[in-house]
C-alpha cells in the first residue's frame, strides 16, 4: 500500500536555494555612502562655526547667532551619535570640521587660568532696575572686597539705598545717570560719556529741543588714583536688545553704543583702561570688534570656563563684560546671585 504524504526532511526533498529568499534590489550601501544628510548637517555646522562672521546682519541674524555661538558646539555630539547609530562614516569624518572650528573658537575658555597677586580686584554687576532687595544686593557687593564696583542700571529710587549701604566700605564714589563706581581709591576727572542712541531703531527718543537727549547718562568716565599709578575706568550700560515679531534681533541703540563708547576708548590717552559694564552682547558678536581689538577680555584670559552672567537662574551668555588695556589679567569669576537678573562679574589685574 503506497503512502501519501510529504517526504521527511532532509529524505528527499528539493534543496533550499538561500539566494532566492534574500530580498532583491540591490546591496546595502557602504559605512563612505550611508548617512548623506547626517553629513550634510555635519559640513553646515562647521562652516556656520567658521564663518559666522560672514553672516548677514539683516534682521540681526548674525548678532543672535554669535550671542550663543559656544552652545553650537551641542550638535556635535548629537550629530556624532546619530552617525554611528547610522554607521556612517562620511558623517563622522566630516564631523571633524565643526569639532576642529569649536575648538578653535572656544578651547582656550576651558580650564582654569587663574592666577593670583593681583594689585587690585573690581566688580561690575546689573543690579536690575526691577531689583526687590538692593539692599541685600549692595550688602553682597560690599562683602566683594572689591576694591572698585561698578554699577548699571541704577534707578533714581535705588540710587539712595545702594549710596547708603556702600558708604562704609567704598568712601568715593560716582553715579551718572544710571551707572555708577564707588571705590576705595580716590577719583577725579569724572563725567559722562554718550553711548546714546540718539535716533536709531525703533525704540529712539526724540531729543529735546536744545539738542540733547531725553535718556539720562548711561556710561561715565573717571580717574582712578593708585599706587601702582593713575587707571582710566569706563563704566557703560549699552542699549538693550529685542526680539522683535517683524524685525526680528533689533540691535541698533547697542550697536550706536558700541561704536561711540569704542571712539572714546580710542581716544583715551592714559596707558592703563579698564572698561566694565552690562554690554547686551557677547565678544563673539562682531558688533562689539570695536572693543575687544583695543581691549582683552580677563575672562578670556584668566578666566575659568565661558563665565556665562546671563541670565542668574541659567546663564547662557556673557554679557557682562571686564576687558583691560595696559595691566595685566589675572583671574575672573563670578559672584553668586543677587536680587538681579544678572549675575556680578569680577577680576583681578595686576601692573
Amino acid at each position: 500500500m503506497t503512502q501519501i504524504g510529504t517526504a521527511p526532511t532532509g529524505q528527499g526533498s528539493p534543496a533550499v536555494d538561500d539566494e532566492e529568499t534574500r530580498p532583491t534590489g540591490g546591496s546595502r550601501p557602504g559605512p563612505w555612502k550611508r548617512g548623506p544628510v547626517l553629513t550634510t548637517c555635519a559640513l553646515l555646522l562647521g562652516l556656520l562655526l567658521l564663518l559666522h562672521g560672514k553672516l548677514t546682519d539683516r534682521a540681526g541674524l548674525s548678532s543672535l547667532v554669535e550671542t550663543f555661538l559656544p552652545w553650537f558646539g551641542l550638535f556635535v555630539p548629537v550629530l556624532l551619535a546619530a552617525a554611528l547609530l547610522r554607521r556612517s562614516a562620511t558623517a563622522v569624518a566630516a564631523l571633524l570640521l565643526p569639532a576642529v572650528v569649536w575648538v578653535s573658537l572656544f578651547g582656550r575658555l576651558l580650564g582654569d587660568k587663574s592666577r593670583t597677586g593681583s594689585d587690585l580686584t573690581v566688580v561690575s554687576h546689573n543690579v536690575a532696575a526691577e531689583n526687590r532687595d538692593p539692599v541685600g544686593t549692595a550688602r553682597d557687593l560690599a562683602a566683594s572686597g572689591a576694591d572698585l564696583l561698578a554699577l548699571e542700571e541704577l534707578t533714581d529710587q535705588a540710587k539712595g539705598t545702594y549710596e547708603k549701604e556702600l558708604a562704609k566700605a567704598y568712601p568715593h564714589h560716582t553715579v551718572q545717570g544710571t551707572v555708577g563706581l564707588w571705590s576705595k581709591l580716590p577719583l577725579s576727572a569724572t563725567g559722562p560719556v554718550d553711548v546714546l542712541r540718539g535716533m536709531v531703531g525703533p525704540m529712539a527718543k526724540k531729543p529735546r529741543p536744545e539738542g540733547t537727549p531725553v535718556d539720562t547718562p548711561r556710561a561715565l568716565r573717571t580717574t582712578v588714583t593708585t599706587k601702582q599709578g593713575v587707571l582710566a575706568v569706563y563704566v557703560a550700560h549699552l542699549g538693550s536688545v529685542r526680539v522683535m515679531p517683524r524685525g526680528g534681533f533689533w540691535t541698533d541703540s547697542r550697536d550706536a553704543g558700541a561704536t561711540k563708547l569704542a571712539k572714546a576708548v580710542a581716544a583715551e590717552r592714559s596707558e592703563r583702561v579698564l572698561v566694565l559694564g552690562d554690554f547686551n552682547g557677547t565678544l563673539d558678536d562682531h558688533a562689539l570688534d570695536g572693543l575687544s581689538s583695543q581691549l582683552r577680555s580677563v575672562q578670556d584670559v584668566a578666566g575659568d570656563g565661558f563665565g556665562f552672567s546671563w541670565p542668574a537662574k541659567f546663564p547662557i551668555a556673557r554679557i557682562d563684560q571686564i576687558l583691560v588695556r595696559g595691566v595685566g589679567p589675572k583671574s575672573a569669576w563670578l559672584l553668586p546671585a543677587t536680587g538681579s537678573d544678572h549675575l556680578p562679574v569680577a577680576a583681578g589685574i595686576s601692573w
